[in-house]
């Protein structure tokens, strides 16, 4: 298996633009403008977008009603080139924040505010891999959701209780 453990640069604004551009060209693909500005939108999210999230997004800021459809197309194209990451939980996309990088999914989702942290941990994506194959099985592309709270909507509780013995009722 190939060592995908190294730091990464994660670009922003312009130079994220950039970066997914070029790995989308390195695809064989085109970076057209209403490719650019379903990027843009995905980089504007706050947290994963739907597809008709990102399509009123797009239709506002282009001054004119874009189809659905094509938004979906899209953003198909963009999952297929590492540019953009679908988060299967939510039926939502995310950008992905280093585009020059493959690595498996690892999604922390908050139920709370539905705010969702990408993380990487190879650690993890290679345990998977080898359960996978140790089944018969060669994972593709895992994607790994941990649904949960955020420490933001948390309040700092998760961390208060780390250590502490949870009353009997509390106990998993």
């Amino acid at each position: 298996m190939a060592d995908r453990n190294h730091k990464h640069h994660e670009p922003q604004g312009a130079a994220l633009a950039g970066s997914a551009q070029a790995a989308l060209e390195r695809a064989g693909e085109r970076w057209t403008p209403l490719r650019a500005a379903v990027f843009a939108a995905l980089t504007k999210s706050a947290k994963p977008a739907s597809a008709y999230d990102v399509t009123e997004a797009v239709s506002h800021a282009e001054g004119r009603r874009i189809a659905a459809n094509s938004v979906y197309r899209i953003l198909d194209l963009l999952v297929a080139a590492n540019v953009a990451r679908r988060v299967e939980s939510a039926n939502a996309y995310i950008a992905n924040a280093h585009p020059d990088c493959l690595h498996d999914c690892i999604f922390l989702v908050c139920d709370s505010c539905g705010g969702t942290t990408h993380i990487d941990d190879d650690r993890i994506s290679d345990e998977v891999r080898d359960s996978a194959a140790a089944a018969g099985f060669m994972a593709k592309r895992p994607v790994l959701e941990v649904r949960g709270v955020c420490r933001d909507c948390d309040g700092g509780e998760a961390a208060k209780a780390e250590g502490e013995i949870l009353p009997a009722p509390l106990r998993r």
